[in-house]
């Protein structure tokens, strides 16, 4: 979630009226043509966009959140908050076998203690979806856990995270629900999740899910804007490290993740292309403090405490999980996204800009265009 969210904000930023200028001067013509073609077009539902304030719809109703009343660990497991299902789809997800249609290579990065590869793929109906690959040299799989799960660690590195508060948690099953409001650029409203999560493990690998949950106790406001389709989930596990010793001391971290923010999907596609890895490097450093931070024997933080309370499941278990589920076409379906003819992106960006200045929310959006516009300049000079 952080590195969605952080891409998306690192494209949003800069000297706007800079890259507005480098869009015009690579552009010219076809954007004017582009912005034409894209107000002729502007479907009826934006006009109405103003209007409509409710909230983008689940691809399914929403499971029952845990009362303060459920005392036995039967009742909370029924409360169906974070569940077996859930871990049967991350599972699924890790082994490309839940059926959904093909990744699409979209990066392949490193420095000296870490390595990123990263692909996304188009459901037919919700947001784009990212998966990520993450090695990182030097660290068990406990620690990057802990990391991952520890919010007031969190609060240090990710300058997006202003606020993280447990609502409740399980001793039993260490599952909790967090409140999470995320810093925005100051011309788009903040945005305010209600997470459930919970960890299995299974050996030395742990499936972490997080997910939207509802929460009565906590009432809606206009700002920050809550954010109810977020799925952000992880196997961490240990693998051997890229020096070639045949030792384990690497950790791996799959990661499956998408949401709906309030942004235009195509649009935030760009962004999110366009900053990827000046997001994901910041990790590395972050987790590389709280390694040290852990080697003095610091306090841990209750979530940090709750992260290791996990549930355990067998891999005989996790298999019969997978053996369910459809195999996917294709690992990826290309190494890269394939290159468009340059005048119909150039079309395409000016519809865009055109759309994104016709939405309510629209100077956030505007602002992911002009992040990309470089790109489609660059694009045209080769």
């Amino acid at each position: 979630m952080a590195v969605v969210l952080e891409i998306l904000r690192g494209a949003a930023s800069g000297a706007f009226l800079g890259e507005a200028l480098v869009l015009v001067a690579c552009v010219g013509i076809s954007v004017i043509l582009g912005v034409l073609v894209g107000w002729s077009w502007r479907p009826g539902w934006v006009s109405r966009s103003a209007e409509d304030k409710s909230e983008a719809p689940t691809f399914a109703d929403p499971p029952t959140a845990i009362s303060d009343s459920s005392s036995s660990r039967g009742e909370r497991e029924k409360s169906g908050l974070v569940n077996g299902d859930d871990l049967e789809h991350l599972c699924r997800l890790v082994e490309v076998k839940d059926g959904g249609p093909a990744w699409i290579q979209m990066m392949e990065k490193s420095v000296p203690t870490m390595s990123y590869q990263a692909w996304r793929r188009d459901p037919e109906t919700g947001p784009p979806q990212y998966r990520s690959r993450t090695v990182f040299e030097d660290a068990t799989p406990e620690m990057v856990r802990d990391f991952f799960w520890d919010d007031e660690s969190r609060l240090k590195w990710d300058d997006m995270l202003v606020k993280a508060s447990i609502l409740e948690e399980c001793p039993t099953t260490g599952t909790m629900v967090v409140q999470w409001v995320r810093k925005f650029p100051f011309f788009c409203s903040d945005r305010e999740y209600i997470i459930g999560r919970r960890i299995w493990e299974s050996g030395r690998s742990y499936y972490c899910v997080t997910k939207g949950v509802p929460c009565s106790s906590v009432p809606r406001q206009n700002k920050p804007r809550r954010v109810d389709l977020y799925y952000s989930s992880w196997c961490i596990r240990a693998v051997e490290s890229r020096r070639g010793d045949g030792q384990l001391t690497a950790c791996e971290v799959l990661l499956f993740h998408h949401e709906d923010m309030g942004i235009p999907w195509e649009i935030a596609k760009l962004g999110v292309r366009q900053g990827m890895w000046g997001a994901v490097k910041k990790i590395d450093p972050g987790l590389r403090k709280y390694q040290k931070e852990r080697a003095l024997e610091a306090p841990r933080s209750r979530c940090a405490f709750l992260a290791q309370i996990n549930t355990k499941v067998s891999p005989d278990y996790l298999k019969s999980l997978e053996s369910s589920g459809k195999e996917d076409p294709s690992e990826t379906e290309a190494h890269d996204e394939p290159r468009k003819p340059l005048v119909p992106r150039l079309l395409l960006v000016g519809g865009a800009i055109a759309l994104a200045c016709s939405l309510d929310r629209g100077l956030f959006t505007k602002a992911v265009v002009f992040g990309v516009a470089r790109r489609f300049g660059n694009a045209g000079r080769r």
